[in-house]
């Protein structure tokens, strides 16, 4: 049975191989491997049957077969019989010769099984494979591939057997037709050659050492023929690239004399190939092997080819190279290869090939020939030796090229030159002044990408080539040292190797120090014969200036410094020591800072400070004057660099201060000044700098320097003088000639019937003089004239029409209301004057109104001063109040009312007047008194008494007038409550309105003095006059609020804010309802009048109950449209609630508001939790929906519109205002808010905000509570879950239970298990459990009422979703471990058998709730269950390993609990071990081994459970997840691989066979691989 079981197994499998998946089909391949590995004859022994009886088996499932063949042979190639062997390797050449055509990957699977069999069987597998070689006949493809791979697998094995071979095929080259059959014997040639050349290269480990190289001579010889001769010509590329590479192994078997007599024949027969093949690699490769080998026979046959291999090498090498392509790559490399061995017989012609291609024009030719001269630099160095100076000096074009690639190429060159020698030659300072060149070019100007017709890639830039090249030179190469040193040093100082300073200092530095090394107290630097070395003051100066902008090219400033601390000795014998400690301490300070944070100042000064400490130590004058003429040479060097060049001026100017010879310092400072560039400003303060820094040493000569530059100044100034002269004379003259004219004309009698028909000319006329007098200053009567002559104009006839009017009364205006205010003291005639043109404009405009005595004529006046009224300049405001004062008094005074009519703008002038009471200047004050009495008696006058008569409270009007000549801030805003009271008792109330409306504009005024003034009087007027104005509060409010927006000044608001709160002392209730209006969402300017409310003390309460009334009630919100007609839930929130919770928000926000909030605490936390959640889903009116869109886009902080964040907002207000902020922090940390506003996280958030109430708030839960209990009876469904959510979260507290609240809390709660709702029965369980968190005291007390409760949770039948199930499994959890056992006793196993359903469940939270719990039934059984128990324990094993591969990572974690709680009571140790070392929480799982060693403990201390266990995971055979339908199979194959074979008779191996099979057409590819690896593991049962 046992061979027909394995058979039955590999027939499974094998049918399995046609799967679809590849990683499946890779799968079953394995498990017939393991078969093999446990059975590989009899594994073998399937397969080859298998494959003999399909014959109709596709290739590909053949092709997978095989490999596992091969894999099996390869692993067990020492197990197999020879009868085993013979039937592979007769299946396998039958498979592989079956059809004639090629079918690659099956007949190449068949040969892999021939050559790893005769790995140990060559000879059999010879016989077989000889025996498709026969005579005459050609044989098939693979038989001679196969011979060819056979020759490389087993090199001594076959290689005895190719001489027979070759007898045998090379007769059937000609014969060969087909380029295919062509192609394969060239592939078996190359592979014999190669196998022969590697076993003669070994006949030191071969079985038979007496094989030679010309055995194989005439064979190979007679292959050529064919192969050179016949094949190598064919149009087929692919022959002739099998050709070729036959072609290059042979020709080290070809006698020489045959070698080279076809070599003239041979190279240019390989060399026409490289026109006919794009990729060349293979015809290079072959073609260096046949150099190889001419070169070692010494042939002389390569002279007379060497041009035209030459030409076709050097055509490769020129090809540019895709950095993608490696077969370009390789080629390149083999092109070089050849090189090297023409290098090696021919130097002296291929220098003389490749140096005149150094000056090409093409680009590549260029590159490539520097590549191959690199290379053979390298490869041929001995050859290379005695050519060095040609090579050199036919650098010299090369070095001039300006083409970036050819650049590249000539630095990598030297750098090979370097290695070798040649920059030790004459000419070799030329290539070390080349690499610094290019290390001097600037990055900025290289290219950073290569655009997308670029041929190649640039790896990196020339710069970062040569810089890399030139430190690796000077520290890797030891020859190089004296070379460079001290050449390098002339490369410092001038300006065109700038960009190569850091490279150069880094070198110098690494140079410097082995020279210290060798002789630590020795010069560096020899001047001998080294003329062209810069001087130590050069050397000095110039590390020095380079480094005041230290970042600069790569970090110079740090790379100059360390060169200049190892140049101390050169620079001057006394430095060493003193820069040995300074140097490193601004090498730090650079190290500390970057570019970006280095203060540029801070850094100058301290290379200042390290300058002038340097001078003090040298202490030497002769030093110190070489060094400042340095410096001063090496300033035009810097004129490219201002701030360089700034900053070497303040090195002069300090260097020049430490020297002691005047005439040195006068020189320099002379030169300075005429050479300096002054229209530079950098380098115009750097001068100046030099010459102060000069000056704190030699003062005088400073000084007397700049005295003699400023005499030596050619440079005049020319300045012109232009008068314009116009004399006003003439226009004086017609201005008074017009006045005197309508003077008199308006005298005599005719004035009334006479018409000026010129009037309208002459008034534009004078307006034109008025307007071209200069507007701020008053030096002619022109403008006194021009306004008197339009003053007697203005009484003619014709009229003036309006608009002329009205620009004349604006053309005076502005020309006198703005003329400045003559100095006191200046010439009392000009004062004279002005006092006069202010009468002329008073005169003017007097008779104008004159003309229109009306309340409306008065007005328009008025408008024309209000602009000067308003006026930020006190004089304008002076002469304005003056002229409003002149123009009343004259209205007042030609006042003739006939009949009673209302003046009915008299609040709007009063309103204008009145706030000027307190203004700045107190001349404006006083006329604005004026002004306003002057109004009160108009008034009167409009009532009807007469103009003499007197009002007493009018007349106080007078007496306040005088205090306010020079009063304090307090007194000034005293008297205008005053006159604010005089105003509220005379203005009728029909004025009123407009008259707060006016004042109330004025709060904008940018006298901050009348601005407050309105406010006083504003707030006087609500006072005394308020109880009038409840029809108009809700404009009141309006208009404050739109004055806010207009005015958003601090004192404004606070008017705003006080006039606000003395409207709704008198009208609360409008004034709230007036705010609720304003537009949604509120404005800062809505926000602050409801922070005033929330600062009254006596309001705040009053507010916060309407506030609370608005928002109760009204509903929540209206269903829409949509819902009504679709039934879908689009609820659309109600306006007023929504704006009374946003003012709750704004109103208790203030801090002020604490005491309002703390006496309604209870009603508002339940009014507004029970706005959060009957908002919650509900959407804000589309209007709004648009507005809070805008507002989150512009970024403003402003709060959010959303019903519920608004509601919840409001509630966290509520909570700090309350004295609760530890729970509002408390909620946050817990991100309880979040979830409060979400459908999803409600119950969650409330929860949060339950538990914080009961640690933070315990005292106001009573009262909270008693609001909350009233909920069941809401008619939303949403308020009942909101309240059972927070009682039930109370009851994990023991503050219930200290509070005496716990009996009526759990009463409650019971009740509402009978709630229609099942969300409230669910919360209501879970609120019951919590008793366990709370009180767990109470818990066995009340043990039999809570089991019921849950229990009875478990059965409920009105739940379709069993959420209330779910919770009732959750609260068990809670309780199992705290009631009395024997209460529990009786329900365990009905609770057991209820929640077994549900660890299948398709819900994920139903299997971890239901799975934690079956834990916590086994935790609380202790290791002592009952045996109907145990059972449950047993039944649920399978389940909860499975589930560990559940797709939801909460059931795993449930599964794991489970697992380690079922443990001891299984009573075995190390299964209870196992689980607690594999399961801890955290701890990450391989479950492929876990589950491997459970099993292992399971079948050796309960091996009658194995057919339980494997039924039960025949279950989840079935299962809708995928991982645990992988994991059923894996169980089952790892019970049955650790189950002792005694044990088989408890598994119906049919029956799981079946399945299994079953399971190979899974639709899930990973549940296949299972199945099949499970089959695997079956062989077990064999």
């Amino acid at each position: 049975m046992t061979r027909s079981y394995v058979r039955k197994l590999s027939t499974i499998l094998l049918d399995a191989v046609t799967d679809k998946d590849p990683l499946v089909q890779e799968q079953v391949c394995s498990a017939l491997c393991a078969l093999g590995e446990s059975r590989p004859q009899e594994a073998l022994s399937a397969c080859e049957e298998h494959l003999r009886q399909n014959e109709k088996l596709a290739a590909p499932y053949r092709t997978m077969i095989l490999r596992a063949m091969q894999t099996v042979v390869s692993s067990h190639i020492s197990e197999l019989d020879k009868d085993m062997a013979r039937a592979v390797i007769l299946l396998a050449s039958s498979e592989m010769t079956k059809v004639k055509d090629l079918v690659c990957d099956w007949q190449q699977a068949a040969s892999d099984v021939l050559v790893a069999v005769g790995r140990r069987f060559i000879s059999t597998v010879m016989e077989e494979l000889l025996h498709g070689l026969q005579p005459g006949i050609l044989p098939h493809y693979f038989v001679v591939r196969t011979l060819a791979n056979l020759s490389v697998s087993n090199v001594f094995g076959t290689v005895p057997f190719l001489t027979s071979i070759l007898g045998t095929m090379l007769p059937m080259l000609a014969a060969a037709k087909h380029d295919t059959m062509r192609g394969v014997f060239c592939y078996a040639l190359q592979h014999f050659s190669e196998s022969t050349l590697e076993y003669l290269a070994n006949l030191d480990q071969a079985p038979d050492p007496t094989v030679r190289k010309d055995a194989f001579a005439s064979d190979i010889s007679s292959a050529y023929d064919i192969l050179f001769h016949q094949w190598l010509p064919s149009r087929e590329a692919k022959l002739r690239l099998a050709v070729v590479e036959a072609l290059g192994p042979m020709s080290h078997l070809l006698p020489s004399e045959k070698l080279e007599e076809q070599l003239p024949k041979l190279l240019p027969g390989i060399l026409t190939l490289y026109k006919k093949h794009a990729e060349t690699c293979h015809v290079s490769k072959s073609l260096g092997q046949i150099l190889e080998a001419a070169v070692s026979v010494g042939s002389r046959t390569l002279e007379v080819q060497l041009d035209a291999l030459l030409a076709a090498l050097h055509a490769q090498i020129c090809v540019p190279v895709e950095s993608a392509s490696p077969l370009v790559m390789n080629n390149q490399k083999e092109v070089l290869r050849c090189f090297t061995e023409l290098a090696s017989c021919s130097p002296d012609r291929l220098l003389a090939f490749l140096l005149p291609k150094l000056d090409s024009g093409s680009e590549r030719t260029r590159v490539g020939t520097l590549q191959v001269l690199r290379h053979i630099i390298n490869s041929a160095a001995a050859q290379m030796e005695v050519k060095q100076p040609f090579i050199l000096s036919s650098m010299r074009v090369p070095l001039l090229d300006t083409n970036s690639k050819v650049k590249r190429a000539v630095v990598q060159v030297i750098s090979a030159m370097a290695h070798h020698g040649y920059l030790e030659q004459p000419g070799g300072e030329a290539m070390i002044e080349y690499i610094v060149q290019q290390c001097a070019l600037p990055p900025e100007t290289e290219p950073q990408k290569p655009g997308p017709d670029s041929e190649e890639l640039l790896a990196d830039s020339v710069r970062a080539i040569s810089v890399r090249t030139l430190y690796l030179v000077s520290t890797t190469v030891d020859r190089m040292s004296d070379v460079l040193w001290p050449h390098l040093l002339q490369f410092l100082t001038p300006a065109r190797y700038t960009g190569a300073l850091t490279p150069l200092c880094r070198s110098l530095v690494h140079l410097a120090g082995k020279r210290q090394e060798a002789g630590p107290d020795t010069l560096l630097i020899k001047y001998d014969g080294h003329v062209t070395l810069p001087s130590p003051y050069a050397i000095a100066t110039r590390l020095l200036a380079v480094s005041s902008n230290p970042y600069l090219g790569d970090g110079r400033g740090a790379a100059s410094l360390a060169l200049l601390n190892v140049l101390h000795r050169d620079i001057h014998p006394r430095l060493g020591q003193r820069w040995a400690t300074t140097i490193p301490l601004l090498l730090q300070y650079l190290d500390e800072h970057t570019e970006e944070t280095l203060p540029q100042k801070e850094w100058e000064e301290k290379l200042l400070v390290f300058l002038r400490d340097t001078l003090a130590v040298v202490s030497d004058n002769t030093w110190v004057c070489q060094l400042s003429l340095e410096m001063c040479k090496q300033l035009p060097c810097y004129n490219g660099t201002p701030q360089e060049k700034n900053f070497l001026y303040k090195c002069v100017g300090t260097a020049l201060g430490a020297a002691s010879s005047k005439d040195v310092v006068r020189k320099h400072l002379q030169e300075l000044l005429e050479s300096a560039r002054y229209q530079e400003e950098a380098e115009r303060e750097g001068l100046a700098c030099c010459f102060g820094i000069c000056a704190v040493s030699h003062l005088d000569d400073t000084l007397a320097q700049l005295e003699d530059f400023v005499r030596s100044d050619v440079f005049r100034k020319s300045i012109g003088i232009f008068n314009i002269f116009k004399d006003p004379a003439l226009k004086l003259c017609l201005v008074q000639s017009v006045c005197m004219v309508c003077q008199a004309i308006c005298s005599s009698a005719q004035a009334g019937s006479f018409r000026l028909s010129q009037k309208a000319e002459l008034v534009a006329q004078m307006m034109e003089f008025i307007k071209a007098e200069p507007p701020d200053s008053l030096r002619s009567p022109i403008r006194k004239k021009a306004m008197l002559a339009c003053t007697y104009l203005a009484s003619l006839e014709p009229a003036l029409d309006e608009q002329e009017q009205m620009d004349m009364i604006h053309g005076c205006l502005h020309s006198v209301m703005a003329v400045l205010p003559e100095p006191e003291g200046e010439d009392s005639g000009l004062e004279s004057l002005y006092q006069d043109t202010m009468h002329a404009l008073e005169d003017l405009l007097t008779s104008l109104l004159r003309r229109n005595m009306t309340p409306r004529g008065l007005q328009v006046m008025v408008e024309h001063l209000s602009p000067w009224i308003k006026s930020p300049r006190g004089q304008e405001r002076v002469r304005a109040l003056g002229v409003s004062s002149r123009l009343l008094q004259s209205f007042l005074e030609h006042l003739h009312v006939s009949a009673l009519v209302p003046f009915h703008n008299l609040g709007l002038l009063v309103g204008l007047f009145s706030p000027r009471c307190a203004d700045l200047w107190p001349a404006t004050r006083q006329e604005a008194v004026s002004c306003v009495y002057s109004l009160l008696y108009l008034q009167l006058g409009y009532e009807g008494f007469s103009r003499d008569y007197r009002d007493d409270v009018a007349e106080r009007l007078l007496t306040l007038k005088d205090g306010l000549v020079h009063p304090d801030p307090a007194t000034l805003f005293h008297t205008c409550h005053s006159i604010a009271q005089v105003i509220a008792k005379r203005l009728p109330p029909d004025q009123l309105i407009s008259l707060l409306l006016t004042l109330v504009e004025s709060l904008g005024d940018p006298d901050k003095h009348c601005s407050r003034a309105a406010a006083v009087i504003i707030n006087c007027l609500l006072k005394e006059r308020g109880n009038l104005l409840q029809e108009k509060v809700p404009e009141i409010v309006s208009v404050l609020r739109s004055k806010l927006q207009e005015t958003p000044e601090e004192h404004v608001l606070r008017a705003a804010q006080h006039s606000v709160c003395l409207l709704a002392s008198q009208h609360c209730e409008a004034v709230v309802s007036s705010l609720l209006g304003s537009p949604l969402p509120f404005d800062s300017h809505t926000c602050a009048l409801w922070w005033a409310l929330a600062s009254e003390p006596g309001l705040t309460a009053q507010t916060l109950g309407l506030l609370l009334q608005k928002m109760s009630g009204d509903v929540p919100f209206k269903e829409s449209r949509a819902f009504l007609l679709s039934g879908s839930h689009d609820r659309v929130a109600t306006l007023l609630p929504l704006a009374a919770t946003c003012a709750l928000s704004e109103v208790m926000s203030v801090p002020a508001s604490a005491p309002a909030v703390l006496e309604l605490y209870p009603q508002l936390f339940v009014a507004l939790l029970l706005r959060v959640g009957c908002t919650l889903g509900v959407q804000l009116p589309r209007n709004l929906q648009a507005k809070e869109r805008r507002a989150a886009g512009s970024g403003k902080a402003s709060r959010s519109l959303e019903p519920c964040s608004s509601a919840a907002g409001a509630l966290q207000l509520a909570l700090v205002r309350g004295g609760s902020e530890e729970v509002v922090q408390r909620v946050e940390l817990e991100r309880g808010w979040e979830s409060l506003r979400t459908s999803v996280g409600h119950e969650e958030g409330v929860a949060r905000l339950a538990s914080a109430m009961a640690k933070f708030a315990g005292p106001r839960l009573p009262l909270v509570m008693k609001g909350l209990v009233c909920s069941p009876s809401s008619v939303y469904e949403i308020q009942r879950v909101t309240s059972t959510a927070f009682l039930a979260e109370l009851l994990s507290s023991n503050v219930v239970n200290d509070l005496m609240l716990l009996e009526s809390l759990l009463d409650n709660l019971a009740a509402r298990q009978d709630d229609t709702c099942a969300s409230v029965r669910r919360l209501a369980l879970r609120g019951l459990a919590n008793v366990a968190s709370g009180s767990p005291n109470k818990v066995q007390a009340r043990g039999p009422q809570l089991l019921t409760a849950m229990i009875r949770g478990l059965d409920d039948g009105d739940d379709p979703q069993s959420r209330v199930a779910l919770e009732a499994m959750a609260g068990l959890v809670k309780l199992v471990d705290l009631v009395e056992p024997r209460d529990l006793r009786p329900v365990l196993l009905h609770v057991a058998i209820r929640i077994r359903p549900f660890f299948d469940s398709d819900k994920m939270e139903f299997r971890s709730a239901s799975i934690r719990l079956f834990g916590h039934l086994n935790k609380a059984c202790h290791g002592a269950c009952e045996d109907v128990f145990l059972e449950q324990v047993v039944g649920g094993l399978a389940p909860l390993l499975l589930h560990l591969q559940d797709p939801q990572c909460s059931v795993a974690t449930a599964c794991r609990f489970a697992l380690r709680m079922c443990g001891p009571n299984l009573e075995c140790e190390e299964l209870a071990a196992a689980f607690q070392k594999h399961l801890q929480e955290g701890r990450g799982l391989h479950f492929g081994e876990f589950l491997n060693t459970t099993c292992k403990h399971l079948m050796r201390h309960f091996p009658d459970l194995l057919g339980r266990l494997v039924s039960t995971s025949l279950f989840y055979f079935k299962s809708s997840w995928e991982d645990v339908r992988a994991a059923a199979p894996m169980l089952t194959g790892f019970l049955v691989q650790h189950v002792q074979p005694e044990q088989r008779p408890q598994v119906d191996l049919e029956h799981l066979t079946a399945a299994l099979q079953l399971l190979l057409k899974d639709p899930a590819p990973a549940v296949r691989m299972k199945a099949a690896e499970t089959l695997g593991r079956l062989v077990k049962f064999a």
